[in-house]
């Protein structure tokens, strides 16, 4: 076999031995005097037959360089498709739609961030002076506490049951 323009062109297997064969047979049934005659339309025959099988090669090699141009001229296309979209792609224009479009979304009674609402902020509870675990003379650093009458009323600051001289 012998390749050709990555088509294989099947060539008989035939030696020395059998062309001698051939001839000698060829030169018993035609004879001296036509041999030559029937040599040479074989020949132009075997012509006429590569030539076709040339045109049909070429013809398909033409096909598929066509198949290629179509399939190139359409990534080319898709390509320049691409391109002008990236021509026409405006950043700041495509944010501010995707921050309208999340605005239009938005329930119309939520709190924009960092103000507050009044009604989401709990008072604060009233703070409740420290229970000392250690006795106030061993700690001198401690603050004393309060006497009675200086910023509560004086029923906040002593049970109402409690008996006098008991404390």
């Amino acid at each position: 076999m012998t390749a050709s323009l990555g088509v294989q062109a099947f060539i008989f297997d035939v030696g020395w031995g059998e062309l001698v064969l051939i001839g000698v047979v060829a030169l018993i049934v035609f004879g001296p005097k036509e041999l030559p005659v029937v040599l040479r339309t074989v020949g132009q025959y075997m012509t006429k037959v590569r030539r076709m099988a040339a045109e049909f090669q070429s013809q398909f090699q033409e096909a598929m360089r066509e198949a290629e141009m179509a399939e190139l001229k359409q990534h080319f296309d898709a390509m320049q498709d691409a391109a002008k979209d990236i021509h026409s792609f405006d950043p700041a224009s495509s944010i501010r739609n995707q921050i309208e479009g999340a605005a239009a979304e938005k329930p119309k009674d939520a709190v924009p961030p960092g103000s507050v609402a009044p009604a989401a902020v709990p008072e604060p509870a009233p703070a409740e002076p420290p229970v000392a675990t250690q006795p106030a003379a061993a700690n001198p650093e401690s603050p004393q506490p309060a006497p009675a009458g200086a910023g509560e009323p004086a029923a906040a600051s002593a049970p109402a049951h409690a008996e006098p001289g008991k404390g």
